[in-house]
Order: structure tokens, then sequence, then C-alpha cells
């Protein structure tokens, strides 16, 4: 399993209905092919509770080593990825859901004072909600009162879980930290990562050399190489390679060959490939398949 993005690395799941734009998750790291969710963004607003276990979650250009009963507010349009800590498992439970649900209709007074000075404020990308404050108690008992009446629904479920969202909501706001925006060059870099993920999403699967992505993004090779490792903390080229060995998951799981896997993600031939994938994977592709087959016999 991985997160479905487009080619801009929007995620195309859908939280929620039109009529309530809401969604609580259960989740676990281990269901992800890489043991992790890779680089995404969407709209909406998501707020996570760590239930068990640890994780190293990222946020923009932002780290956070979130231990069991953390939270963190991941803010609109952020883009967010996160990773097992020690190969250790962990569960989780996002609570995902459209700004309106806070502000009802578009320039209302919610709207215009509380929500979108929030949404539209690049400096805080995330809040980790960790109990070094008074208010986070307070909040994480709101957030799982949110995910009880969720679970169960009883009557009028959906008017309570807006009220305590509102709660929410209104502790967020209260104790937003006072940071400065982001300078203009700030957010220049912060569109050119997004420009070059989107551009490993649309050619993974061809030769990519660094001069084309940094004359893609309009920089010299130098200063694309150390913007990449200074937003993303792993070199493009490890990336990329990451980036091609989870694309080709899928295919592992239907009959194509390993030497046919190798040339339809970007690899020279099945030998570097197998390679790679040792490396990062901790097994071979043939192997990795083989337990995937073994799971569904025993499904």
């Amino acid at each position: 399993m991985q997160i479905i993005t487009n080619q801009f690395q929007k995620e195309l799941k859908k939280h929620g209905s039109d009529h309530f734009p809401f969604l609580v998750s259960y989740q676990r790291l281990s269901e992800y092919d890489s043991n992790s969710f890779m680089w995404h963004y969407h709209p909406e607003i998501e707020i996570t509770y760590i239930k068990k276990g640890s994780m190293h979650y990222r946020v923009n250009n932002q780290s956070f080593h979130l231990k069991e009963g953390d939270i963190i507010f991941c803010n609109s349009n952020a883009l967010h990825s996160g990773e097992m800590e020690h190969q250790e498992d962990c569960s989780y439970i996002p609570i995902t859901f459209d700004p309106k649900l806070i502000y009802g209709f578009f320039q209302s007074t919610i709207c215009t004072k509380y929500v979108e000075p929030v949404i539209q404020n690049l400096a805080v990308c995330a809040m980790h909600i960790d109990y070094t404050e008074s208010w986070h108690e307070t909040f994480r008992k709101k957030m799982l009162e949110v995910i009880a009446l969720d679970k169960e629904k009883p009557d009028f479920y959906e008017l309570d879980i807006s009220i305590r969202m509102q709660i929410m909501w209104r502790l967020l706001v209260e104790h937003l930290p006072h940071q400065p925006l982001p300078a203009a060059s700030d957010l220049t870099e912060y569109e050119r990562i997004r420009k070059i993920l989107s551009y490993i999403e649309q050619n993974y699967m061809n030769p990519i050399t660094l001069a084309e992505v940094a004359e893609h993004i309009h920089l010299c090779e130098s200063e694309c190489t150390r913007l990449f490792k200074r937003h993303m903390n792993t070199t493009l080229f490890s990336f990329l390679q990451e980036y091609r060995i989870e694309r080709s998951l899928e295919y592992l799981s239907t009959h194509e060959s390993i030497s046919n896997i190798a040339g339809k993600t970007g690899f020279s031939d099945s030998n570097y490939y197998s390679k790679v994938f040792s490396k990062i994977k901790g097994c071979s592709p043939r192997e990795y398949r083989k337990n995937l087959i073994s799971q569904e016999d025993h499904a």
C-alpha cells in the first residue's frame, strides 16, 4: 500500500463526504510497502494521534519525533511524510477534515478571523502536541472524544463532533506560535521542492540526470543538490532510488519479470535493480515477491 497522489504529490483519496467533510482513519506504518508513507499533501487539515509506538514525521522542512500519545497538527497543503523509528511499528489515528467544517461558509466571520489566518500562515505548517503546555491535555481529551463519537456514531454524533472540533480549533488558534512569515526566498525554495518531486513522479521510469532536474527548477547543479538535501534530509540520488523501488513494488505483485520491472522503473538492468532493492528493502525482489505470495495464501 502507498498513498495515491497525482503528478504534483497531491493526495487523491477523498476525506469524508461533501456533506460532512471529515474522516477518521486507523492506520499502521507496517501497512505501507516501505514501512513509511511518501511525501504528499492535501487541502484538508490533518491532526494525527499516535496510538502506539513512535514515528519520524516530517512536514515541509521540519522534523518531528512523535511518541505514543503525541499529536501532530499538519496544516492545509503542507507536504508531509512519516516513517518508522528503530524499525518498530507505529499505529496512529489521523483526523482529516475540510476547514469549512470549522467555519461553515466562505467569508463568514469565523472563516476570515479564525481559520484563513491559520491555513494561510506558511510559518505554521505543523504544531506538536507533546504535553509540554497545560492546554495540550484538554486538546487530547477532545480529540479522543471525537474519535470515539465517530466510531460509535450515537444520535447527533455529527453535531457533537463539530462542537468538539470547534473547541480543538479554538485551542490551536489561541496558542499559535508567533513566528515570522517565511521570506520570499523560502517560499521559492518550497515551490522548487514541489517541482522536483513532480518531475521525479513524471519521469522516474526514464534516465534522470542532475542537470535535467536543475534546469527544470532553474538552478545550477550544486545549488539544486544543496536545496534538496536541506529540505528533504537526503540526497536527490538516494530519494530517486528509493522512489523507483517504491514504484516497482506494485509490479512485484504481478507476473511481470524482474527484468521488465527494472526497465519500467528506471533501472539500467535487473542486476543493478536487485542490488539497490536489497540495500533498501533487506531482501531481493524475488524474495519480496515470494513473501507476498505467502501472505496471500495465508489470507
